[in-house]
């Protein structure tokens, strides 16, 4: 792998709400498909060789649409449950708290990190491949982050927005 490409999913109904939407699914909005329709145009000229997706339907609809943009088979986006975004519990369904640290109930960050760090050790094992895009969640996105970069904390790190490309490496 020569670059890693993180996008987050488009807007979906429970962030337009502002809900904590975690493992719950939920559907994108149109805001969130014209997003997922503008990444996948950004992408076109990046020679995405793999994509890879969260198995919550926002991201993997997400996926599809970028797949589409750049001429990627759907059927060969790979879902993978180490990208699931991070078990809000009790939390699930309730309104966003800013700051949430780690919370009873809730996947520890401790945790999310230690997924993100076996995240990445799958993508690395994808040698054959070159420039890699996974799509997925904002907690998934910043522990991601943070395992690569360890300067860059994972909380209070800055929030990736529904739809930005971030290249990770």
């Amino acid at each position: 792998m020569k670059h890693l490409y993180f996008v987050r999913h488009g807007l979906s109904v429970m962030n337009e709400t502002g809900f904590f939407s975690g493992r719950t699914e939920t559907d994108l909005t149109e805001i969130g498909v014209d997003q997922a329709i503008r990444t996948g145009k950004e992408l076109q000229n990046y020679d995405i060789d793999l994509i890879i997706s969260s198995p919550l339907k926002r991201t993997i609809h997400t996926a599809e649409i970028i797949a589409s943009e750049i001429n990627y088979s759907p059927a060969n986006i790979k879902i993978n449950e180490l990208f699931i975004e991070r078990d809000f519990g009790p939390l699930e369904g309730e309104a966003y708290i800013p700051n949430l640290g780690d919370h009873p109930g809730v996947e520890t960050m401790e945790h999310i990190i230690k997924r993100a760090a076996k995240a990445l050790e799958y993508l690395e094992k994808q040698t054959s491949f070159d420039n890699i895009l996974v799509v997925s969640h904002g907690a998934m996105g910043r522990a991601l982050r943070h395992v690569i970069d360890n300067n860059i904390p994972y909380s209070k790190s800055p929030v990736f927005k529904n739809g930005e490309i971030v290249k990770l490496i």
